[in-house]
Formats: structure tokens, C-alpha cells, sequence
């Protein structure tokens, strides 16, 4: 903890009885010029230090003006209309395959929602922080699959020991990794080798689209799968690399006792020299 830090934010807290925990952390985000890689103020950062600090005892922040709902959970997913007609056939015949970069063209917002919240098993219903969508589509325009990539897993030890982390440069890198969170090729698709062409395609290109979203690029791909679910056929195809497996734990078993699937870990390298980077 940097004491200059906290004595300011004590001083200020102690001056400006009336301020809420979103104008104190906008205020100090601008002040220390907290900002990512797109110069947008990193204030949900700093509330999330400000909670740090007063959980140790060094600050005692305002009250809550109101708690907000989650807005993901009470999300309505409208219904899209798609083409659910049997695909089954080889890869070159459907081609071209598009993959669409769904942050460029948001009239595919819509569809690209609905096809994961109704046809991925962990469903969907929104996502917060750094993220990109992709939606695929055949050379007809008819829906294959989705691929969503977005925050990746805070502590993971099998990556981390991989990359060479400590938890300092763990914390400073983590934004330059991210996580395949979901992955649908649709249920009435069934050509070989689909998945296999598509990962290798967005793993090609996702590092320049990250970069023209957020400004700073990733240099890791990672995702979690499932056994007993998923053989991980296509990641294995796509030369991901299997670093280990989780312990089945959730990461908010404050007790220890919450099980959930084991999944194996996943990663792919974006960038030849990305320990170094990552280590930077």
C-alpha cells in the first residue's frame, strides 16, 4: 500500500463529508491519471481499491447511496429469427466462411446475444469488461457458431507458474490475456473440422481486433474445458497447449467446500516471445 496514497485519501474523505464512492473515485482516477491503454478513466479500479483499503482499516468510505440490481441477471434476451436448417456437409462447401468482429457491426448484436443465451449450455446473458464477440456465418448468411472472448481468470496457478507470475506482475499484466469464454458451434451444424478452421482463423486476427478496441494487445489466450464434457478436440487440433487442470473449487468458495466441474486449462501463445512480455 503506498501510505502518500491512503493519507490522501483520508484528507479528502475528511473534507468532503458529502461526497459518494463514485465521485471520490472519479476524482482520484483523474487526479493520478488512472486510465487504460484507450485514455478512459479506470475508475471502477479504483473503487475497487478504495474497498481494499477499507477492508484492511485504513478508510472508512461514505455510505452506499443505493445498491444497484444486477442488471445482467434481469436482462431480457430477445428472441432473433435464424435459419435452424441442418447443415451437414464439408468444410470448403460452405464457403466463404465470415467471421464478423460483432463490436464493428452491431446489427448482429442482437443475434449473436440470442444464439448463446438460447444454444450454449452455460447460456448467456451479457458481459462486463474488456471483451470481443465473434459471430460466424456461412457463405449463404446461415449462423454456424459464436466464439466470446473477455476477462481472464484473476489466479490460476498451473497458468501462472507457465508465464512465470508473481502476484505483482501478475496484477500489472492480466488485461494481456484473455479468456475464450464461450465457444458455440451451433447444434444442427455438423461439419468436420469447422470449429478446428474457425479458432485458428480468430486466433490469427484477435490480437490487431484487441488492439483497435482497447488499445494494447493480448499475448495469451486462455480457456477452461470442462471434462467429462468436452474432449477439447478442436483446441488440441489448434495446437493449445494443456497446462494442468482447476481444483473444482469455485472462485467463490470462501470455505473450500463448493464444488464445481473440473475443467482443464488451455492456453495459446499470440506472440513467440510472450513470457517476456508477460513478465515486463
Amino acid at each position: 500500500m503506498n501510505l502518500e496514497e491512503i493519507n490522501e485519501i483520508v484528507s479528502l474523505l475528511e473534507s468532503h463529508p458529502s461526497w459518494s464512492r463514485w465521485k471520490l473515485s472519479r476524482y482520484l482516477s483523474e487526479k493520478w491519471d488512472w486510465r487504460n491503454c484507450s485514455g478512459q478513466l479506470k475508475d471502477m479500479a479504483c473503487r475497487s481499491y478504495l474497498l481494499k483499503l477499507e477492508k484492511l482499516g485504513y478508510i472508512k468510505l461514505p455510505e452506499r447511496r443505493c445498491v444497484s440490481p444486477n442488471r445482467m441477471v434481469k436482462r431480457v434476451i430477445e428472441p432473433m429469427l435464424h435459419s435452424t436448417a441442418l447443415i451437414e456437409c464439408r468444410l470448403k462447401d460452405l464457403e466463404p466462411v465470415e467471421i464478423i468482429n460483432v463490436s464493428h457491426k452491431s446489427d448482429y448484436q442482437g443475434l449473436f446475444d440470442f444464439l448463446l443465451f438460447k444454444y450454449h449450455y452455460l447460456s448467456f446473458k451479457g458481459s462486463v469488461g474488456e471483451n470481443l464477440k465473434y459471430l460466424v456465418l456461412d457463405g449463404e448468411n446461415r449462423p454456424l457458431g459464436c466464439l466470446l472472448f473477455g476477462s481472464s481468470a484473476w489466479k490460476v496457478a498451473t497458468r501462472d507458474d507457465f508465464i512465470g507470475w508473481d502476484g505483482a506482475t501478475r496484477q500489472n499484466n492480466i488485461n494481456r490475456i484473455t479468456n475464450n469464454m464461450r465457444f458455440l458451434i451451433l447444434p444442427w451444424v455438423r461439419v468436420p473440422n469447422l470449429a478446428t478452421h474457425i479458432l485458428g482463423r480468430v486466433c490469427r486476427r484477435i490480437n490487431k481486433d484487441w488492439q483497435e478496441k482497447y488499445g494494447h494487445e493480448v499475448y495469451l489466450l486462455e480457456t477452461f474445458v470442462e471434462r467429462g464434457r468436452f474432449l477439447g478436440t478442436c483446441y488440441k487440433a489448434g495446437n493449445w497447449i494443456c497446462v494442468g487442470q482447476t481444483m473444482g473449487r469455485s472462485r467463490n468458495d470462501r470455505y473450500k467446500n463448493l464444488q464445481v466441474p473440473v475443467k482443464d486449462i488451455y492456453l495459446f501463445p499470440l506472440v513467440k516471445n510472450f513470457r517476456e512480455k508477460l513478465n515486463n
